[in-house]
Formats: structure tokens, sequence, C-alpha cells
């Protein structure tokens, strides 16, 4: 029988990946650090005159009579990390998650990970304020998004590479040197024109 030889390297990636199992990042919470205590909004600003609650332990943003954008922001500033949160749209408008951003009053200048109703690109990313859409998932992607149920969402940026996942499905991946020489905070959006309401829980990032 002749002798069979396995490269030293090809051990050591079986090793590295875990042999044959399959393993996500949304499967572990190993070194990170929760953003929101289910309690209040401690930790957090608001900006605008919109709702934002706690409610039955969910993060609660919703329109109010002023129908105006309006905006929850981390006190903490983050340059490269992996974010997770969940989300569930009780109603058609639009939302979105801020990444490295700075804010006056309602007026946002970052980028956004899109949360929108079905066939609104969530996923994709918008600079607000600049260059508007700079990618959007394409449209094959449309169903991932789980309508009126929870999403899990994941929003990783390291250095000037921005990915986004939507239920574990990777939705668009960036590269951009504006976005690279960014820090900021992470927001929250009440999108003006009303018609919005999205519950928010297991907000969590991990610092890179």
């Amino acid at each position: 029988m002749p002798r069979i030889f396995y490269p030293i390297f090809a051990i050591l990636l079986f090793a590295a990946c875990g042999g044959l199992k399959k393993t996500t990042v949304q499967e572990s919470t190993a070194g990170y650090i929760s953003l929101f205590n289910q309690k209040d909004l401690s930790g957090w600003t608001v900006h605008g005159r919109e709702k934002w609650y706690v409610e039955d332990g969910d993060l609660i943003c919703e329109s109010g009579p002023y129908e105006e954008y309006s905006y929850l922001m981390s006190d903490s500033t983050f340059k490269d990390f992996d974010l997770q949160l969940e989300f569930k749209q009780e109603a058609t408008g639009n939302s979105g998650v801020f990444i490295r951003s700075s804010i006056e009053g309602v007026k946002i200048s970052g980028w956004q990970a899109e949360v929108a109703p079905p066939g609104g690109h969530t996923g994709g990313i918008y600079e607000s304020y600049g260059r508007g859409w700079l990618i959007k998932p394409t449209a094959a992607l449309d169903d991932v998004l789980k309508e009126g149920e929870w999403n899990k969402y994941r929003i990783r940026a390291v250095g000037d590479e921005v990915c986004t996942w939507l239920n574990g499905i990777r939705m668009v991946t960036l590269k951009d040197e504006k976005i690279g020489a960014a820090t900021g905070q992470i927001g929250l959006q009440i999108h003006d024109g009303g018609g919005i309401k999205v519950r928010w829980r297991n907000i969590r990032i991990k610092v890179l």
C-alpha cells in the first residue's frame, strides 16, 4: 500500500476551520458587549421629536405626530467592529443602522445600512448628505427579508471594507476610502414621512 503524505498546512487548516463543522458568527456571543440593556435608553441619546422607548425588553422606534427624521445615537464611538442585532418591522416605513457617523440636531453625516420594506434594499449602504446609494443588494436577495418577523442583521466594518448580512446571507461587500477614514457613532433611524415602527433587540458589538 502506498504511503500517504498529508502536508502540515492541510492539517493546520482543517484544525483552524473546526474540522467539518460549519460555524457562523451569529452562533456565538464571545467577545461581544451589549449596547442595549433591555430596560431603558442608557448609553444612547435621542435626536429629534419622534418616539424612542422600551417595551417588553425591546427597543422601539416609532413615528410620532411630527413625522420628522429622528435618530438614536450611541454615546460611544467605534472604528472597526462587528455589530449584530435583530429587528422586526411593524409598519411599512423606512429605517436603518448608521455606522461611523456624527450628528448635529437631526442632520447626520455617515453611512447607513438600510432597513426597509420588501424591495427597499435592506442591507445596502447609503451615504447620508453625501453620495447617496453606494451599493444595493441584488434583486435576487429581496426574499431574504422576513416581513413582519424578527430578522438577524450583521454589519462588519474593518478599515475601508463594510459587509452586511441579513439572516445569515451576505447582502453586500463594499470597499470605500472615505468610509475607511472615518470613526463615529452607531445610530438607529426614523425616516421622515411617518408610518414607521421597528422593534430592535440583542444589539451587541465586538470591537476589532
